[in-house]
C-alpha cells in the first residue's frame, strides 16, 4: 500500500502542478480577450488568429484543469442519498463509481480521440479561418486532459482503497470546511449588504 500512495502523490503533483499552470492561462485568456476588444473597437483591427488563440486556452483550461479539480473534490456530486451514509460507505460508492464509469469513459474518450488527433498532426491541418492557426494542438488536448482525469481517478482509488485498509484518511474528506459554491455565495451577500448599507448612508 506504501508503494501505491508513493504512485498517488505523484500523480497529484503532477495534476497540482497543471493545476497551477492553468490558473495562469485564464490570466492569458482575459488579457487577449480585452486586447482583441479593444483593437476591434478603437482601431477597427481583428486577427482570426488572436482570436482562435483565446478558444484554443479556453479549452485546455477546462481539459487540463479537470483532474486538478477531481483532486480537489470540486466537480459536482449528488450527495442527496449518499451525505446520510457512513463514511466507509460513501469512500465505497466512490471507489466503485470510478472504476466502473470514470476510467472506462476517459478511457475511451482518449482511445476515440487520439486518431482524431493523429490525423490532424500528420495532416498539419490549419484552420479553415483566413490566418487561423493549425489545429492539431487543440485537439491534443483532448486526449491529454482525460489522460490527467483518468491519473487523477487512478491516484483517488488508490486513496480509497487506503482509507478502507484503515491506512490513509478519506478522501472525500472537505479541505475547507465550506466548499467554494458557498464562500462565492457568502461573498456575494456581504456586497449585497455592503451595497444596501451605502444606499441608506445616501
Amino acid at each position: 500500500m506504501g508503494f501505491l500512495l508513493s504512485i498517488s502523490r505523484l500523480i497529484d503533483s503532477l495534476n497540482t502542478y497543471t493545476g497551477k499552470f492553468v490558473t495562469w492561462l485564464t490570466l492569458v485568456v482575459v488579457v487577449i480577450s480585452a486586447g482583441n476588444a479593444i483593437f476591434r473597437k478603437v482601431f477597427h483591427l481583428s486577427s482570426n488568429a488572436w482570436l482562435e488563440i483565446q478558444w484554443y486556452l479556453f479549452g485546455a483550461i477546462f481539459l487540463l484543469a479537470a483532474g486538478y479539480t477531481f483532486l480537489k473534490n470540486e466537480h459536482v456530486r449528488v450527495d442527496i442519498l449518499s451525505q446520510r451514509l457512513s463514511e466507509r460507505t460513501q469512500v465505497t460508492i466512490d471507489l466503485i463509481c470510478v472504476f466502473l464509469f470514470l476510467l472506462p469513459v476517459c478511457g475511451l474518450i482518449i482511445y476515440l480521440s487520439w486518431p482524431f488527433f493523429m490525423l490532424s498532426f500528420e495532416t498539419m491541418e490549419q484552420s479553415s479561418n483566413t490566418g487561423g492557426l493549425i489545429r492539431w494542438p487543440v485537439k491534443l488536448l483532448i486526449p491529454l486532459g482525460f489522460l490527467l482525469l483518468a491519473l487523477s481517478g487512478v491516484s483517488h482509488l488508490i486513496k480509497c482503497a487506503a482509507f478502507l485498509a484503515g491506512k490513509g484518511p478519506n478522501p472525500l474528506a472537505r479541505q475547507n470546511t465550506k466548499s467554494a459554491e458557498e464562500l462565492l455565495a457568502e461573498e456575494i451577500a456581504r456586497e449585497a449588504v455592503q451595497r444596501e448599507q451605502q444606499a441608506g448612508v445616501k
